[in-house]
């Protein structure tokens, strides 16, 4: 890579328009002038929405990325991985089919787009680690078949995390299935059956079976067969099902940024980090429809480590968002293990506290 690492993070505030904030971005890229060489094969690492989300960053901004990336000589790509649960993106087509939905078409983006794990979620590798939670991650295989990324991520809240950013994108973005459903293994369902109404959508959408029709017409769950997804738990219509934790819940957050971390290692010297804090919303793009707004268009944040970038999103949204929205979720945590396993050398919480 041609320019040299640092500390720094870059700040650019949003506009009153999609055009406005197009140049926003735009001047943050001109802070990475020179990164990338000529030739270098480069991903562009994003979430394009679960089908029938509205909440997603539309193309445009991928977009200008990938033209900025052609300037610069490297040859673009637009990357997702496939996800733990049933819906648009299980497996490689189907995703691929909702990016196309969403406007992310080789057509719209000016470069192709690539599933990171293969159509079917088999194309991965393990790396070792020998981390608190994890001995061995495992990983799509686009790790390493790629020159550098662009760590592309839309900042938003998160039922489990508290708060996604740089980190979760690179997590449970750049994990395989199986260490998906490693990281959620000990998050299960519980029913409140005063607020349930008989749906059905939590056995619909459970992708294993384990949610079934119980002998008193409510769902009953076999946390024998649960993967821990929580896609019940986020569909529910209404709101009668919580996260039954196994664990405290904080071992979640250690096992995400393990993850982090592992890809981080692998990656960081190829790689940048943007963060928009566009349509900040309180839960994730995962999720169907038009999810709620907890906080207005802030600009982008960007840098060269995903653990720095991220608290500096936290600290411009407003730590008392997060606080207020997923009051139950320890989200600090996060930071705190970050600097336990080395992935970061700066403290994280200073920068959100001051």
């Amino acid at each position: 890579m041609g320019m040299v690492r640092t500390k720094d993070v870059f700040f650019e505030p949003s506009g009153k328009s999609v055009e406005e904030n197009l140049e926003a971005l735009k001047r943050i890229l001109g802070k990475f002038d020179g990164f990338f060489k000529k030739d270098d094969v480069v991903g562009i690492k994003l979430h394009w929405g679960e089908r029938g989300n509205e909440s997603y960053l539309p193309p445009d901004y991928a977009a200008l990325v990938a033209s900025w990336l052609k300037e610069q000589g490297a040859k673009p790509f637009v990357v997702d991985t496939t996800v733990l649960y049933s819906g648009g993106r299980r497996n490689g087509v189907d995703s691929l089919q909702t990016a196309y939905e969403h406007g992310y078409t080789p057509d719209r983006l000016g470069c192709p787009v690539v599933i990171g794990d293969g159509l079917g979620g088999r194309d991965v590798f393990v790396v070792e680690v020998g981390y608190p939670n994890f001995q061995s991650v495992e990983v799509a295989s686009i790790v390493n078949q790629a020159d550098g990324f662009v760590v592309f991520s839309h900042f938003k809240g998160h039922m489990a995390s508290g708060f996604g950013g740089a980190m979760k994108n690179i997590s449970m973005g750049f994990a395989s299935r199986a260490q998906k459903q490693r990281m959620h293994s000990d998050a299960h369902p519980q029913l409140n059956k005063e607020k349930c109404t008989q749906c059905g959508v939590c056995i619909e959408v459970c992708p294993v079976g384990a949610a079934r029709w119980g002998e008193d017409g409510y769902p009953e769950f076999d946390l024998n067969a649960c993967i821990g997804d929580a896609q019940c738990i986020a569909m529910c219509p209404a709101v009668a099902l919580r996260v039954m934790w196994e664990i405290d819940k904080r071992v979640f957050q250690e096992r995400l940024v393990e993850t982090a971390a592992a890809v981080w290692n692998m990656i960081k010297d190829r790689s940048v980090v943007i963060n928009a804090l566009l349509k900040v919303t309180k839960d994730c793009d995962c999720l169907p429809g038009e999810a709620h707004v907890v906080h207005d268009d802030v600009g982008f944040v960007a840098g060269f480590d995903p653990v720095i970038v991220d608290a500096e999103s936290v600290k411009l949204v407003g730590a008392h968002v997060f606080d207020r929205v997923h009051p139950n979720v320890p989200w600090r945590h996060q930071f705190e293990h970050a600097v336990r396993i080395g992935m970061t050398d700066v403290n994280p919480l200073k920068i959100i506290d001051g």
